[in-house]
């Protein structure tokens, strides 16, 4: 016969396996909302690929997204890909 406190683990288990399953199925109907929206910008002529972008830098501080902007432009001068700026002079 098991202790009380094994079957206290096992139903403790159990709960959180099925919270873990229950959300997986809320993340997957959200995905799906996300996914509506998006062809409902498209549809109305929104590039999705810049909306996405938008949405990642409201995640970030100000100042990481100055920092990333920073890095991006050091590698951009490096490569020459600066607007109007020849490769020659990079």
């Amino acid at each position: 016969m098991p202790s009380t406190k094994t079957t206290f683990a096992q139903g403790q288990l159990r709960s959180l396996v099925e919270r873990i399953e229950r959300l997986e199925e809320e993340k997957k109907t959200i995905a799906g909302d996300i996914k509506e929206v998006y062809a409902e910008a498209k549809a109305n002529g929104f590039d999705t690929k810049i909306l996405r972008k938008v949405i990642s830098l409201r995640k970030k501080e100000a100042a990481e997204r100055e920092e990333e902007q920073s890095m991006l432009d050091l590698y951009l001068a490096a490569l020459g890909m600066v607007p109007g700026e020849t490769e020659e002079a990079a």
